[in-house]
């Protein structure tokens, strides 16, 4: 093509761009302009109806030249993608037709949305992070779940004090449970977000067994003994804890049927936590419990 040195429009008025058919079925493409571009384009084609109108694709590649930073020169390219008559005043909308077919259409249309971007894209900064930092990260994870259930198991112990050590065997029974189910899962590795899930696991577990004690101690207040108060506080309290549960199993497999990723892994790891922690802190604590008080003529409850 052999082209006039006279830019009508550049690729940063351009909006949008799509391709459509026009009321013949044929492939056209649909430009949307900015307000400015409107009022140069309407301008510059006002006397130029008739003439064609050339778009012109300008790229930026990597030459083989290069800068003192070792970087690659950045080279002009040109190439004519489409050369179009002009039938009548274009504004802020308009469109191109007789295109040979959609592909066409479609190729065009991506070409000129990409010359809205009127920044050549080129790297300027590229770094490679070791083993090291993801190391440190994994660390600082398992620091995190080893303070929190040290800081959980001392609060157990203080405040509801015999029950308090049965809760904190059924949590270190939870927490060995989640990771023997995880190494049963083939190619199943713990990651950040995985420990994340561990952590919110041991609250949850935890959450559980301070609704059964607490639901204890309310059964003895009412004078119950202290058979009925276990058999009453377990009973009542599980209604509770199986509705919460539940509702964040439900909310684990809606994360792990649409997550990628790490989302996925938190997923599968929330998941087993909530199975493992209504079985440890509902039946694990239930039997350790009876094992001691249950059937046994005792007047309180060491809690």
């Amino acid at each position: 093509y052999l082209l006039e040195n006279r830019v009508m429009l550049t690729g940063e008025h351009i909006t949008n761009a799509s391709s459509s058919y026009d009321e013949m079925g044929q492939p056209q493409v649909n430009i949307s302009l900015d307000a400015q571009g409107g009022n140069l384009l309407s301008t510059a084609t006002r006397d130029s109806i008739g003439r064609r109108m050339a778009t012109v694709f300008i790229e930026y590649k990597p030459g083989e030249e290069l800068q003192a930073d070792g970087t690659p020169v950045l080279v002009k390219h040109e190439e004519v993608i489409n050369a179009a008559t002009i039938q009548a005043r274009l504004g802020r909308s308009f469109r191109i037709t007789g295109i040979g077919n959609p592909a066409e259409a479609q190729n065009l249309a991506l070409l000129l949305r990409a010359g809205a971007l009127i920044a050549p894209t080129q790297i300027i900064e590229e770094r490679t992070i070791g083993p090291s930092l993801g190391q440190e990260n994994i660390d600082l994870g398992m620091t995190a779940i080893m303070w929190g259930m040290v800081v959980v198991l001392i609060f157990m112990a203080i405040y509801y004090k015999a029950f308090g050590l049965i809760a904190n065997v059924a949590l270190v029974a939870n927490l060995v449970l989640i990771v023997g189910v995880m190494s049963m899962i083939p190619g199943a590795t713990l990651t950040l977000p995985g420990m994340a899930g561990i952590v919110l696991t041991v609250g949850m577990a935890v959450d559980a067994n301070v609704l059964i004690f607490e639901r204890i101690r309310e059964e003895l207040a009412e004078g119950r003994s202290v058979q009925q108060a276990i058999h009453q506080g377990y009973d009542r309290a599980f209604a509770t804890i199986a509705d919460s549960n539940i509702t964040t199993l439900l909310v684990a497999l809606i994360l792990f049927g649409i997550g990628t990723g790490p989302v996925k892994g938190f997923a599968i790891t929330l998941a087993i936590g909530i199975l493992t922690s209504i079985f440890t802190a509902v039946v694990g604590t239930r039997l350790l419990v009876n094992l001691f008080w249950g059937g046994r003529r005792v007047q309180s409850l060491p809690m």
